[in-house]
């Protein structure tokens, strides 16, 4: 470690082991000729409109109430909230136009990628296409027949574009329509 550092990382621990836990406010009060010193309890309240755009109006001023928001309602009163947004972007995925996103935000992980990517429909489908590939990357794994079929429906265009247009065809020598008769 460098001198620097090191001063940096003495100064963050004095903070630390002498700063308040909290805010403290205090003051004097002479009781029957005895002072005393009485702590006030410090309470903040926020007035801001953090839902961004809207779908329905806020009530006035006077009519809003105070919340109490912690850890353990946050999501609960996020939904209530409802922050959505609402703006254009540049299409960078066709290089065309913009892309319209729209989204309400409901909990926290609703701000998470994979989530914004699931509200965002051109976004939605790369990644399900994305999820699919994997999870055919995990079936393949050390099955080399599946590997080498899935090569061969690659390099072979005609192949590739008949299993597109009929993804869900029936196994040759089989009739999806019909189902298998049981001896009971």
């Amino acid at each position: 470690m460098t001198d620097r550092t090191k001063a940096a990382g003495s100064g963050q621990k004095f903070i630390a082991r002498n700063r308040a836990p909290r805010v403290q406010i205090e003051y004097d009060v002479e009781t029957y000729g005895a002072e005393r010193k009485v702590q006030l309890p410090f309470v903040m309240g926020v007035i801001s409109d953090l839902a961004g755009k809207r779908a329905e109006p806020l009530p006035d001023l006077p009519e809003r109430k105070f919340l109490e928001i912690d850890v353990d309602n946050f999501d609960e009163r996020m939904k209530s909230v409802a922050p959505r947004v609402a703006f254009q972007v540049p299409n960078t995925l066709t290089g065309e136009g913009m892309l319209n996103v729209d989204m309400t935000f409901e909990q926290i992980d609703d701000f998470s990628p994979a989530a914004i990517a699931r509200n965002v429909d051109a976004l939605r489908r790369l990644l399900e296409a994305r999820t699919e590939l994997s999870n055919l990357l995990s079936y393949m794994d050390g099955k080399h027949g599946a590997e080498q079929l899935i090569e061969r429906a690659i390099n072979d265009p005609d192949l590739l574009k008949t299993l597109v247009r009929e993804p869900h065809a029936p196994a040759q020598g089989g009739d999806a329509t019909q189902p298998e008769a049981r001896d009971e």
